[in-house]
């Protein structure tokens, strides 16, 4: 079956290189095969036009026919597995739990969730005025609904 073909040649290719990592790949009716590639370093259009031929030039047309699009993460595409989250540690990022909105500095990222850290402004215990404290929040890969890089030009 193509699919399993695709999918053969893909992780050969991703094997030869350890630095990019899959974060889709869907085939339609109509054997459009769709690859979306993110990477440690980030993904090159020399990446994604090394991954592209090491499939494409081991299939046949003759035998069927199948278009192919290679392409990296968008930045600003949410985050989906726990790699990126890793490879963005530094960054400031923007998470959607059920409960709440974060915008904060993502400091740790595990095999289980990520850790934040920002300052926010309270009220002073005892008097008047306002105060800076330094927060720190850590949040488990099922509690996130969606995470972002927040991209600073």
């Amino acid at each position: 079956m193509l699919k399993d073909k695709v999918r053969t040649l893909l992780n050969e290719a991703l094997d030869q290189d350890k630095s990019l990592f899959l974060i889709d790949f869907s085939m339609g009716a109509d054997n459009g095969i769709k690859v979306v590639l993110d990477g440690d370093k980030g993904v090159s259009v020399q990446d994604c036009m090394k991954v592209s031929r090491a499939i494409e030039h081991n299939l046949d047309r003759e035998e069927e026919d199948f278009s192919l699009t290679v392409t990296s993460a968008g930045a600003a595409s949410p985050m989906v597995i726990p790699r990126q989250y890793k490879k963005n540690v530094g960054r400031k990022v923007k998470v959607q739990t059920s409960e709440d909105v974060y915008e904060a500095n993502l400091i740790d990222a595990n095999e289980n969730g990520i850790v934040l850290e920002w300052k926010a402004r309270e009220p002073k215990p005892i008097g008047k005025g306002k105060r800076t404290v330094q927060k720190k929040k850590e949040i488990t890969f099922s509690d996130i609904k969606e995470a972002k890089v927040i991209l600073k030009f």
